[in-house]
């Protein structure tokens, strides 16, 4: 069979790009670290060929997943990224869902200017939109600066340096993120079955919840995955906008593999974020299948 290679330019991409970065930090994971330059004693040698590299794997060394289960340090950066990961991801639904509903429910001629609105943000630097947000939260920033001479609080709150901030850049950042699966979930929608529903007697809440929601799953659920996946390995925004106590697993991989030179341990929680992130997107995905075949 002839492969056309329209097909084959994703596959070497992915080749290219995935699989050979995936195969690097494999090989740096079982590695040893040693005061070297590189500062690692690799578990494999590239010249040493497939028959070395299978006899080496049999008695492969596991001290650094052993160490990372081991040490508290890394378990609760684990726990404290999926709880700021999941909040933030909470917070971007809780905005993301009635605005890609009012835009799937504007004119036709409207819909282009307000997504056009919503992805505005990406057009300026990642880097450059987070100190915007530390110029705005900030004790002396622009928001504590409007309340006080408002006269609503005496002294500057807490916006700044903890977990609050994290959450609000997590928001900003990844809004679009879900904003844009849903609408297009939203877009094709037959609303005449909401409007039939509410003719039969449903509320108009009820009517979206038993008729409209229940459609919009797909594209929530990929949303959902599009901000939580990035949010939990996130560093530039807890290491900005989160205080100097600030633990989230993207800070502490920074803090081995340039701190530390610590590259096998970085790598190895690098391993570890990937497979609890697998673990989920493959279960969905058997659900996914098993309900299209259903």
């Amino acid at each position: 069979m002839k492969i056309r290679p329209v097909i084959l330019i994703p596959f070497l991409w992915l080749a290219l790009f995935f699989l050979v970065p995936l195969t690097i930090v494999v090989r740096l994971a079982f590695s040893e670290s040693a005061q070297a330059r590189p500062p690692y004693r690799p578990a494999f040698a590239w010249a040493e060929g497939w028959p070395v590299w299978l006899e080496k794997a049999k008695s492969l060394s596991l001290g650094n997943f052993e160490a990372m289960l081991e040490e508290t340090l890394y378990i609760d950066a684990l726990l404290s990224s999926a709880g700021l990961a999941a909040t933030g991801t909470a917070l971007v639904l809780l905005i993301a869902y009635p605005l890609a509903y009012a835009i799937a429910r504007a004119p036709r001629d409207r819909r282009v200017l307000l997504l056009t609105l919503v992805v505005v943000p990406f057009w300026t630097s990642f880097l450059i939109r987070i100190y915007a947000w530390i110029a705005l939260l900030k004790p002396e920033g622009l928001i504590n600066y409007a309340l006080k001479s408002f006269g609503l609080i005496d002294a500057p709150l807490p916006l700044f340096g903890n977990h609050l901030a994290i959450v609000i850049g997590i928001a900003y950042s990844y809004l679009p993120f879900m904003v844009l699966p849903l609408y297009a979930t939203l877009e094709k929608l037959d609303w005449s079955l909401e409007e039939a529903a509410r003719d039969l007697g449903a509320t108009r809440l009820r009517a979206f919840w038993r008729v409209t929601f229940p459609q919009t799953l797909r594209g929530l659920i990929v949303g959902i995955l599009l901000v939580f996946v990035p949010a939990l390995g996130e560093f530039i925004i807890p290491d900005l906008l989160g205080g100097s106590d600030t633990l989230m697993i993207g800070k502490v991989m920074w803090s081995e593999f340039f701190g530390n030179r610590d590259w096998p341990m970085a790598a190895a929680l690098a391993m570890l974020l990937l497979c609890l992130l697998a673990i989920p997107l493959v279960i969905l995905r058997m659900l996914e299948d098993r309900r299209e075949t259903a």
